[in-house]
């Protein structure tokens, strides 16, 4: 169970106690990502999350940051997404308040000096390169175009190399005080403590702060990009993106959407992997997933196969796509992709980081916060024919999109056989 509130012109706070955990651990979420970007801004959200932990306030340093997590065990860390920005910290219980604090201090009391902005641009550009000298990386960054196009959802998160350097040192500071706005953020706390502990910590270190934070574009309609991108590579191993427009966040059938792409693609035991790699030995890795927005989602495939063997394995990610289409799924197999599903979801719940992780991501993203046990109900409840009556809306010749990296001569002829089955 968990309790949420909002304190006036701060974060709202959501909290869930766990009695007898050793963990405190604390997400908070910006609701800034890259989705927010102008033109003139593209990479800014992720250069800011970087900047942070260049110093703030009370922690004038990298090293100070670090060693105020690190130097009583804990962990940290953030990622920059495109609809939010996430931070977080996991510390031994005695610890709370100074988990708090480093959090605090990092969203709204960075320093965000031009010498650190300065620096901080060589290290981006380095991430980026290292992106691109990755080919399943590579893989990832032309399937996001391919079906969501050149805006804010189809862009690398990071930007590329001449948005970083052409990226104004004021676009960065007046990021950070439109989006990082105390009561444009949520702070989810999970271990041995109350929420009116909770609610002091956070506006201890939050503070309160509040203003207009400007919106982003709807999202265009998908697929929005070309239907196939290639990238040529001196490889020994062919890379593959293969997916259709899915599902936006919390639509209704966004449970049956979880439970088909178990089956599809999600463990050792979906069909996938048994397809393509256990029979066909077409790949080492082969697996499904899902990315969702607030009006947008995509559904994809992803391979590593031998170039020699690409058009095969295209082949058979299409065939198993169509039998989701075409064939309900077997009692026996539905109910071992549900017990997958939700047997995941309860193994996370004994982790305070996923605990906050959990209800702080909804509390930020989602129209409502499910319990684990509405989330199991969710799940049950999800039966064969809206698993293939959902198949049926989703795979469709005119919504496939298919990016590949591979040597030159392997990627010809790839449009004629990006047809599903008949």
């Amino acid at each position: 169970m968990f309790e949420r509130t909002a304190l006036p012109a701060g974060p709202r706070v959501i909290s869930a106690r766990l009695p007898a955990a050793r963990s405190v651990s604390v997400a908070a979420y910006v609701l800034a990502g890259s989705r927010l970007e102008t033109a003139g801004q593209v990479g800014v959200a992720h250069f800011m999350e970087h900047l942070t932990f260049k110093g703030t306030t009370a922690y004038p340093s990298t090293r100070a940051i670090s060693e105020a997590i690190e130097g009583v065990g804990g962990s940290f860390n953030a990622a920059t997404d495109r609809e939010s920005t996430v931070y977080w910290v996991r510390v031994p219980r005695r610890e709370a308040e100074r988990a708090m604090d480093v959090i605090g201090e990092l969203i709204v009391r960075p320093r965000l000096e031009e010498a650190d902005i300065k620096s901080e641009r060589t290290v981006i550009i380095e991430e980026i390169r290292s992106y691109l000298d990755d080919p399943s990386e590579y893989c990832q960054i032309l399937f996001q175009t391919a079906m969501f196009g050149d805006g804010p959802l189809g862009r690398e998160i990071c930007g590329e190399e001449a948005d970083i350097l052409a990226l104004p040192e004021a676009a960065i500071h007046d990021f950070w005080r439109s989006a990082y706005r105390p009561a444009n953020t949520v702070v989810a706390v999970v271990g041995d403590l109350g929420h009116d502990e909770a609610l002091d910590l956070a506006g201890a270190a939050f503070g309160t702060g509040n203003g207009p934070v400007p919106g982003y574009a709807p999202a265009p309609a998908l697929p929005a990009g070309p239907r196939i991108r290639t990238g040529k590579r001196a490889t020994s191993q062919a890379q593959v993106c293969l997916g259709v427009p899915a599902l936006h966040r919390d639509h209704p059938d966004s449970w049956t959407l979880a439970v088909l792409n178990a089956v599809l693609g999600d463990g050792m035991s979906s069909r996938l992997f048994l397809s393509v790699r256990e029979e066909l030995g077409l790949a080492y890795d082969v697996s499904s997933g899902m990315v969702d927005y607030a009006d947008a989602g995509a559904l994809e495939v992803s391979a590593g196969v031998d170039p020699a063997g690409l058009p095969d394995a295209i082949e058979a990610i299409l065939v198993e796509l169509a039998r989701l289409r075409d064939e309900p799924v077997p009692d026996t197999e539905l109910e071992k992709a549900k017990r997958y599903l939700a047997g995941g979801l309860e193994l996370r719940m004994d982790d305070t980081r996923h605990v906050a992780s959990w209800i702080g991501g909804q509390e930020a993203l989602h129209d409502r916060v499910l319990t684990l046990d509405e989330a199991l109900a969710a799940v049950e409840a999800v039966d064969a024919s809206a698993v293939q009556r959902l198949a049926t809306q989703l795979f469709r010749d005119d919504m496939l999109r298919l990016a590949v990296v591979a040597p030159a001569r392997y990627l010809r002829g790839l449009d004629a056989r990006l047809r599903l089955p008949a």
